[in-house]
């Protein structure tokens, strides 16, 4: 028998622009993830009550957001008796949410999980379960005294330190509307968002996407996290991080249906990827975001991999010195590097990029007939998760 997790099907909503007045802005995050949830088990034919466990991703819980899964299980129709949990790992939480969703297959606890993520970042925004602003505590201010610092100074950090341009960043942030633009105009999407009913009728394409973005018009920007006392600190730092040159709040859901080899050939559907490699692990909390090039390595290591090996990468925007400081420590090919743009252009809805970027690799792996992706993400404290998956 065999207990191999595989992915069967993955699905997302458009993204909307995560503030009021975006186009995903009026519906509750339990009604945006009960609607994935009715969609991924109504098309690929499966029964609620075989599902064994949700899990999902959301990082601000408080709320609206405060018990997502259970309420949008309910929502979905699902019997009773199945049950969901929350996972927050940050930016990564949906993507570590796969990763115990196939630990759990692999183990032989479940044969069937639902793992996915929501934020809506417009009616719960960022940040706003921090009552209280120290989150760090004695130990760890003593530790790493004169102090941590937030993640858009440590990607002002990354940029001084991997010597990446504001040009360079906004040539990359560009390219990264561009390529979405052209995916989105192209259909490259169209078999992974389901439509959302919303008060001005379905919703199906990506509201973030600017398809007129250009390199010059980004330089216009001014910077956003330039702080006199982080110079004087830290003398390297040349403030290039805009709001354009990093990625977009946003509202969406996106959600994974993983299940046993066994149970797949039971139910006669046709796995459409298998993993080949998990891992997760932590770097410096000072630069925080650089843990997707030590987790990169690992994992390739994991799987007896080459970076030449991989035909598709995700790699998160969460700032545009995030991909382009990994690109150049592991050398990455460029043209495998989001090729259907990333959070820049497609929104950071938090809690569900991990299953969106999860999501966009498998679509595109099977359009293009290639057989390895690999997914990491940055994560606050200095996190990062990788998977590796290998297209059927």
């Amino acid at each position: 028998m065999s207990k191999q997790p595989v992915i069967i099907d993955a699905i997302r909503t458009a993204t909307g622009r995560g503030k009021p007045g975006g186009a995903l802005s009026s519906l509750h995050p339990v009604d945006l993830l009960a609607g994935v949830l009715e969609a991924l088990v109504s098309r690929n034919g499966i029964d609620p009550g075989t599902v064994d466990d949700v899990i999902i991703g959301c990082v601000t819980q408080i709320g609206e957001q405060t018990f997502v899964p259970r309420m949008a299980v309910l929502g979905a129709g699902f019997p009773d008796h199945v049950p969901a949990t929350s996972i927050d790992r940050k930016c990564g939480s949906s993507q570590q949410a796969i990763h115990f969703a196939a630990h759990a297959i692999a183990a032989g606890a479940c044969d069937i999980v639902i793992a996915g993520g929501v934020e809506t970042m417009s009616r719960v925004p960022i940040g706003s379960n921090r009552i209280n602003k120290d989150i760090a505590g004695e130990k760890v201010r003593k530790r790493y005294a004169p102090g941590l610092v937030s993640q858009g100074i440590s990607a002002e950090l990354i940029a001084a330190r991997w010597g990446i341009s504001r040009e360079e960043m906004d040539e990359y942030s560009a390219l990264s509307h561009a390529r979405a633009a052209a995916a989105s105009a192209n259909g490259g999407f169209d078999a992974e968002i389901i439509a959302v009913d919303t008060e001005n009728g379905p919703f199906l394409r990506d509201e973030t996407i600017r398809s007129t973005t250009t390199a010059e018009g980004l330089a216009g920007l001014n910077p956003v996290f330039v702080d006199p006392a982080m110079s004087e600190r830290f003398p390297e730092l040349f403030w290039g991080v805009t709001a354009g040159n990093s990625s977009q709040l946003a509202d969406a859901a996106a959600a994974v249906l993983l299940m046993s080899e066994d149970m797949a050939i039971k139910l006669n559907l046709r796995p459409r990827a298998r993993f080949v490699a998990f891992d997760v692990m932590a770097n410096d909390p000072l630069l925080m975001l650089t843990a997707p090039i030590p987790v990169t390595r690992r994992v390739l290591g994991k799987a007896g991999l080459s970076m030449a090996d991989i035909d598709h990468f995700e790699v998160n925007e969460a700032f545009a010195s995030v991909p382009l400081a990994w690109a150049k420590e592991l050398q990455a090919d460029p043209a495998r590097l989001n090729p259907r743009g990333g959070a820049i252009a497609l929104g950071h809805p938090l809690g569900a990029s991990g299953a969106r970027l999860m999501t966009t690799m498998l679509h595109a792996l099977e359009a293009n007939g290639e057989r390895y992706g690999l997914q990491t993400m940055c994560e606050n404290g200095g996190m990062a998760n990788a998977t590796i998956i290998e297209r059927l």
